[in-house]
């Protein structure tokens, strides 16, 4: 299996300059980095991830990219679908998408104009949907169900993975289930390696129920790090999303720190990795290039 590390620019931390964007993706490209990730944050300052993809993808020739994680409830599929299509074809196959049903914010609900109860339905009727648009195998799509109705719909050009793999994230139990159900790839956020262990064997578990198998090499985490001691306010939000989990067993500290977590992730079973800066580096090029002195040998 291919242990592939890339880097995300998270909610938190983020350029703010889009001359220093178009630096950093040149930086990941030539420093070896897997692949760029994007938070999606409609109620922030973060970059619309279909945009700084597709900027990413007409500035580098190698480096892959995906949405960490895009939000699929509130979206109509149909046009979704297409839009991730453009972009694999004009990128030479190099998307990543990677779906979520959102985080648990009130502002980011009204955005995206569905109720937290109704995200989960929603996501579950989206993207089989979104599969079948996508197939080159499928010329037209028929689709009569709660949410949409489709009459002899297409999605050209077609996306040039057949298939193109979808990540999924999340660690409660529905979503390791929805995983196992209906994704190619895992990807957590805020997660543990014992964790992930216990994730990897549950997917595995579900998705055999449904005649399904995960690629042993599509399970993976997404892995934040501080530069010093993690900030007070993020200790707080880290307890209360996970109030019996030192937060410190989360977030991993200095590039050294970071370079060790990736490795007990490895021993866990995970493979494919996305790091990111919780807090705000005094030096994007300069975080960038350390990261990549002390974690990038270890991609196969």
């Amino acid at each position: 299996m291919k242990l592939r590390i890339g880097f995300g620019f998270g909610g938190s931390a983020h350029p703010d300059d889009t001359g220093l964007f178009g630096r950093l993706v040149d930086d990941l490209e030539s420093l070896g980095y897997d692949s760029l990730w994007v938070s999606e944050r409609a109620n922030g300052l973060t970059l619309d991830p279909i945009v700084a993809m597709s900027y990413a993808a007409g500035r580098t020739e190698r480096l892959k990219f995906g949405p960490a994680v895009m939000v699929l409830p509130g979206r109509n599929p149909v046009l979704c679908a297409k839009a991730i299509a453009s972009l694999d074809l004009v990128s030479g196959g190099r998307a990543l998408p990677a779906f979520g049903l959102g985080i648990a914010d009130a502002a980011e609900h009204q955005a995206f104009g569905v109720a937290r109860g109704d995200r989960a339905a929603w996501f579950d009727e989206a993207l089989p949907l979104m599969r079948r648009l996508w197939d080159a195998s499928e010329e037209v799509v028929d689709h009569d169900g709660p949410r949409f109705t489709l009459s002899g719909v297409r999605v050209q050009p077609k996306p040039v993975q057949q298939p193109i793999d979808v990540w999924l994230g999340g660690f409660a139990p529905s979503e390791l289930r929805r995983c196992g159900r209906l994704g190619d790839g895992w990807l957590p956020s805020f997660t543990t390696p014992a964790a992930v262990s216990v994730g990897i064997d549950t997917i595995r578990q579900e998705a055999a129920t449904h005649g399904r198998s995960i690629d042993p090499g599509h399970f993976g985490a997404l892995v934040p790090f501080v530069h010093r001691s993690l900030p007070d306010r993020f200790v707080a939000r880290l307890r209360d999303r996970q109030p019996d989990l030192d937060p410190a067993e989360t977030v991993a500290t200095g590039v050294t720190g970071l370079a060790d977590r990736l490795t007990s992730f490895v021993d866990a079973g995970a493979t494919k990795f996305v790091v990111f800066p919780l807090d705000e580096p005094d030096d994007w090029q300069g975080t960038i290039n350390a990261v990549a002195d002390e974690c990038l040998h270890l991609q196969t």
